[in-house]
């Protein structure tokens, strides 16, 4: 009886060392092309937040100076927006919907009444935390 040939099944290849590495070269490529582009996109959006801060706070603050007639002193801050100062007189707040929020780097607002530019100062000082700069460290104001 003769013997029947052995069929051998194909082994599956695997990839090899050099395909991975040119793999992994090609991913850290785009990621130095694409990851400081994105990481400006995120910079660009805290000023545009912070931004529509200011804005927003600047609209509470003025619906706040028609109920009552004056902006808050800078001794009462921006928290009269919330709750109920101890002389309440014609207050209908709250006038803002939550809290007022903090500035997109962690840091709260800074408001002055009288403030050196108007009625009222209202300010961040960006990224650096710091007064002046530019780009992202740029103080973002309400005048």
């Amino acid at each position: 009886m003769p013997r029947k040939p052995v069929r051998r099944i194909p082994r599956s290849r695997g990839f090899t060392l050099l395909e991975l590495l040119v793999v992994m070269v090609i991913i850290g490529l785009l990621a130095g092309f694409v990851g400081p582009r994105f990481f400006a996109q995120i910079g660009k959006s805290e000023v545009k937040t912070a931004r529509a801060q200011i804005d927003a706070l600047g609209k509470a603050l003025d619906q706040y100076r028609i109920d009552l007639g004056r902006y808050p002193t800078s001794e009462e801050g921006l928290a009269v927006l919330n709750e109920r100062p101890a002389n309440p007189g014609k207050w209908s707040g709250p006038y803002l919907q939550k809290g007022v929020p903090l500035d997109p780097w962690g840091q709260a607002y800074i408001y002055r009444s009288p403030g050196e530019q108007g009625e009222y100062d209202l300010l961040s000082y960006g990224k650096d935390r710091q007064p002046g700069g530019s780009g992202e460290a740029e103080d973002l104001v309400s005048w």
